[in-house]
């Protein structure tokens, strides 16, 4: 058998204990590491990705209901109950429901695409937070009229309260 080419056990650990050695030393002497996604994340404008998704225009706050208590329980898995008070008829009914959490590294969460025969806007969605953050719901309209809550969340360190 050839072992010219063939790597040990050994040297597989080794090889991997210096690198990780090589990174570890070097973001305790100032020099740059691994980046983290959040670092690479680019920053996300909020109205532009609201205008991109559900058009841009005035956004009514009224209508929208986000039935969740001011702190998570569980950032790992925030439940949210959002439900619009607007009529699912032929010609007016709720079109598009955009969930967006402002803090995440991916803002958009949601998006639900309705129809009249829905009957109602009571939908119920878990997201993961990755910290406290504002919670935006806007709801638009097949006639192009949006409709939107904002309501800030606090996650506790570690994802629980208490």
């Amino acid at each position: 058998m050839d072992q010219t080419n063939s790597v040990t056990r050994r040297k597989f650990f080794h090889t991997a204990g210096l690198l990780g050695a090589a990174v570890a030393s070097s973001s305790l002497m100032g020099l740059p590491s691994i980046a983290r996604a959040e670092d690479a994340a680019p920053a996300v404008n909020i109205d532009e990705l609201i205008a991109k998704k559900v058009g841009a225009g005035p956004i009514a706050m009224e209508k929208v209901t986000l039935d969740i208590p001011a702190t998570a329980e569980n950032a790992a898995l925030v439940r949210m109950p959002i439900m619009v008070d607007h009529p699912m008829e032929a010609n007016n009914y709720i079109q598009t429901v955009l969930l967006i959490i402002d803090s995440n590294p991916n803002p958009e969460i949601a998006q639900f695409d309705l129809t009249p025969e829905a009957g109602k806007v009571s939908l119920e969605f878990r997201a993961r937070m990755a910290k406290s953050s504002k919670v935006r719901v806007i709801a638009k309209s097949n006639s192009g009229k949006l409709y939107g809550l904002v309501k800030e969340i606090q996650v506790a360190a570690g994802g629980c309260s208490g």
